[in-house]
């Protein structure tokens, strides 16, 4: 078996003329928190997208829990759960309902999803609550609860796209406290964020900018390299090194879409 969770080579998506991800390639070891980080149209859900085997790539190669993305992509998505920007939950249905509805997409038994039904009330801090409506809930709780859903199945791969966009910051703190925790279970997890400040709870962090990988490795490595003091600062070196060079495709234009 190998060491890593996620192994991608070369992966490209285009639509039409315009190349959204261009020939990527990384790795993603076991129970690691990995930060996927870029401004927004930078390439990120596309990118996750694919691994998550939900688009197809134009090229290349990503092997997501020992299968392709390519070739074998309903066996990925039997190995992985996925929280998207928007939470992925119903918002007329109620805490309960949704529950139910992931569990039978995930395919639990109805013994199973009620040894699971405990903790997800718990985690997410919604015991009393099964009945109120989804759309009713503040959005902590909502992230908490989409969050529960995509591990119904205990994946062993997470994706979370911008899982925090939209709650307050006492519900991020929280939320990370979460991550860490299925981190420590051996869970890796893939996040996309454009909140800097949260990249530096990732080991390991890739920063992408108009559909290319312009930098990798711990936030501390990172800053160190640069020798600047926040991430922030080193991805605004970085792009503004980036388009200066003229590297990655329209990165001089970059700014204007």
């Amino acid at each position: 078996m190998t060491e890593y969770s996620i192994e991608v080579s070369g992966l490209t998506k285009k639509f039409g003329d315009f190349v959204a991800v261009n020939s990527v390639s990384f790795r993603v070891g076991r129970g690691e928190i990995f930060g996927f980080l870029g401004a927004n149209g930078a390439g990120k859900s596309t990118t996750i997208r694919m691994l998550c085997g939900l688009l197809s790539p134009t090229s290349g190669e990503a092997y997501v829990g020992g299968f392709s993305v390519v070739n074998q992509p309903e066996r990925v998505k039997a190995r992985i759960g996925y929280m998207s920007q928007k939470f992925s939950l119903y918002e007329d249905l109620t805490v309960m309902e949704n529950i139910r509805f992931f569990g039978g997409i995930y395919g639990l038994s109805r013994t199973r999803l009620r040894q699971r039904l405990p903790w997800i009330l718990d985690m997410a801090g919604l015991r009393g609550r099964e009945g109120s409506l989804t759309r009713e809930l503040a959005g902590g709780w909502k992230q908490r609860l989409a969050l529960g859903c995509a591990l119904l199945h205990e994946p062993e791969i997470v994706f979370l796209d911008e899982p925090t966009g939209g709650v307050d910051p006492v519900s991020r703190r929280r939320f990370w406290d979460l991550i860490y925790e299925l981190s420590s279970k051996k869970v890796t997890v893939f996040v996309t964020t454009h909140y800097l400040d949260e990249a530096e709870y990732c080991h390991r962090i890739m920063l992408m900018h108009a559909g290319e990988i312009i930098a990798g490795g711990s936030p501390r490595e990172l800053k160190d390299k640069h020798n600047l003091a926040t991430l922030e600062d080193v991805f605004i070196h970085l792009i503004e090194e980036t388009v200066r060079e003229g590297r990655g495709p329209g990165a001089a234009s970059e700014a204007g879409r």
